[in-house]
């Protein structure tokens, strides 16, 4: 029992720190999962860890979406950058496509290729503002490179900060349209797994509120230190640990 609460700790930790930095939460998940022998227990993970994080978006940017909510303009954006998500995973998951894309391998490649689309695209000079630049072409272009992250690996955060950065939109802006974005991605994923949340034990109930609860402060702290970090610093140290990561992980599976 004990170490059922240790596991749920610790990956609603790695998935409040990695979901919203551009190295993958659903990779680090698996490789954690993989190495460390974490089982039993998805269920919650998938609920608690996914809600954790989408509470704490929606508490930080809490003003923000008030706004939103009175500006049409930036709901349909969103609205439309969500869709190819949507509609791409849910046929990725009824067709069990996620399941043969959470391979160590596939996991290895993504970081390594797409780590270094973000260290090239960073490089982009700035001529975009999100406020006045932001349209149905760019979000939609946007919107339809963010499937790629329901491969392991890609990042979904990630992918988004890198097209925004090819678009020529700064970084922090970037940024925000991957938060922004990740409040449909996050509530979909939330949905679909706490449908088989019924008539569970205590046990379980007790370490679903672990998970949201460990989720949520971690995904807090990383939004807000993430926001500061990009005014200051490129995207250097990122692409430098997916690089590490993608050879730990070729080291491993073809040694």
């Amino acid at each position: 029992m004990i170490s059922d609460y240790l596991q749920a700790i610790f990956l609603a930790f790695v998935q409040g720190v990695s979901e919203f930095i551009p190295v993958s939460s659903s990779a680090h998940l698996v490789i954690f999962s993989e190495f460390l022998n974490f089982n039993g227990q998805s269920l919650i993970f998938d609920v608690g860890l996914h809600l954790g994080s989408l509470v704490a978006i929606i508490f930080f940017f809490r003003n923000d979406l008030l706004k939103i909510k009175n500006n049409k303009k930036i709901l349909k954006l969103i609205i439309i950058g969500s869709l190819p998500l949507i509609i791409f995973g849910y046929y990725f998951i009824s067709f069990g496509i996620i399941n043969i894309l959470r391979n160590i391998e596939v996991i290895g490649w993504s970081t390594l290729v797409f780590g270094l689309l973000l260290y090239y695209a960073d490089s982009f000079k700035v001529a975009r503002n999100l406020d006045k630049d932001l349209n149905t072409k760019n979000i939609l272009i946007i919107g339809m490179m963010q499937v790629l992250s329901l491969m392991p690996g890609v990042s979904r955060s990630g992918i988004i900060i890198t097209v925004g950065r090819l678009l020529n939109f700064n970084r922090e802006d970037s940024v925000k349209i991957s938060f922004f974005l990740s409040i449909p991605a996050l509530l979909g994923a939330s949905i679909i797994s706490i449908k088989d949340v019924t008539n569970e034990s205590f046990e379980f109930n007790i370490l679903l509120l672990i998970s949201i609860l460990v989720s949520f402060i971690f995904s807090y702290l990383t939004i807000k230190y993430l926001l500061i970090y990009v005014q200051k610093f490129s995207m250097k140290i990122f692409v430098v640990y997916r690089i590490i990561l993608s050879f730990f992980i070729f080291f491993i599976i073809y040694t």
